[in-house]
């Protein structure tokens, strides 16, 4: 799920046209962060290693928000901490996609797949 507007407002960062498409060195930090923020669909987002800032129990303030799209992802807006495969804990900030149509080669996250398979849902 890409709305392109990561690789022409910030090419010199993300290149879909390259692998690996995304060169974390190609703008300052904050230009990146910036970028990823504004992301609209959710496909970019920033793992936080060990982050110690989140709580373990949402509040008002930091509630996340889901939103299922038809035919697509659920829409996670806010910081979503999890364990990956290996058990290890990660942070997400900002918007992100989880698949829920089982296709993603990126569990638990989607990758776009539903498009392929002609996923349908409400």
């Amino acid at each position: 799920m890409h709305s392109e507007h990561c690789w022409r407002e910030l090419g010199s960062v993300f290149d879909p046209k390259k692998r690996p498409w995304i060169n974390p060195d190609g703008a300052d930090a904050q230009r990146v962060r910036d970028q990823v923020a504004r992301c609209p669909s959710g496909a970019l987002s920033i793992t936080f290693k060990n982050q110690e800032n989140m709580s373990d129990q949402p509040s008002a303030d930091n509630a996340i928000e889901m939103k299922p799209l038809p035919n697509g992802p659920v829409m996670i807006q806010g910081n979503l901490k999890w364990k990956n495969k290996n058990g290890e804990e990660e942070t997400v900030e900002g918007p992100c996609a989880l698949c829920r149509c089982g296709a993603s080669d990126n569990k638990p996250f989607c990758d776009g797949s539903h498009n392929k398979i002609g996923f349908k849902a409400d």
